[in-house]
């Protein structure tokens, strides 16, 4: 039994470790999760200094938050650590794509390939925000070219059709960036209608003044 003893007495050393590594990973996610949800915020106010010092902390903050759990490959693929290297994904692929067009890869963001396609997917969520600003002040070009990258998005995000095990349930996440993307052509759509219909009326106007003001000239 003093044997028994000895062992047991060894798993609580290891769980003991395991747990602290747990708890140091699970404030590091929250950590990463809210310079992240910064980052994409200062995106959507056009202050890129701000995004890009936010996306550098997050960065830094990935690469401890692997370092630290390289032994603990349970903790790395959890649930709530996979969910904030995600949010680390959709941040740099919003900010990328709002400001440059010019993708990180997921080796550039040291990323596995299903974390980044899921933060792919949600950046899509991003893009139509942003859409949805740009169109409150009329339509634009650059609507219509977040809209193409909504459309490239969801057409590589079809392809991936393989079992979730493998994906990381990918499927459900393109489901939803295809209604993202169909909304969002429809509001562009709707816009671009709504402003050559008052392109027009406006035109109707400054054509029926200067009738009018010919009429008044002739009396």
């Amino acid at each position: 039994m003093n044997q028994l003893n000895a062992i047991a007495e060894q798993i609580h050393k290891s769980f003991e470790t395991h747990t602290a590594a747990r708890d140091q990973a699970l404030s590091q996610a929250r950590t990463l999760t809210r310079y992240c949800a910064h980052a994409i915020r200062a995106v959507h106010r056009d202050e890129r200094e701000e995004a890009s010092q936010k996306l550098q902390a997050a960065g830094e903050l990935v690469n401890a938050l692997q370092s630290s759990l390289a032994e603990y490959p349970s903790i790395y693929f959890a649930g709530y650590t996979q969910d904030a290297l995600k949010e680390f994904a959709e941040a740099n692929i919003a900010y990328a794509l709002v400001d440059s067009g010019n993708l990180p890869t997921p080796q550039e963001l040291n990323l596995e390939e299903n974390t980044y396609l899921k933060g792919l997917a949600e950046a899509a969520g991003e893009l139509r925000r942003r859409c949805m600003d740009i169109l409150r002040h009329g339509h634009s070009e650059d609507a219509e070219r977040l809209m193409e990258y909504m459309d490239e998005i969801y057409a590589v995000l079809v392809t991936m059709d393989y079992p979730d095990a493998v994906t990381g349930g990918l499927r459900r996440l393109t489901d939803i960036c295809r209604g993202i993307t169909e909304r969002t052509r429809g509001d562009i759509t709707l816009s671009l209608r709504q402003g050559r219909l008052e392109e027009k009326l406006r035109r109707l106007e400054e054509k029926l003044s200067v009738t009018g003001q010919d009429l008044d000239n002739g009396a």
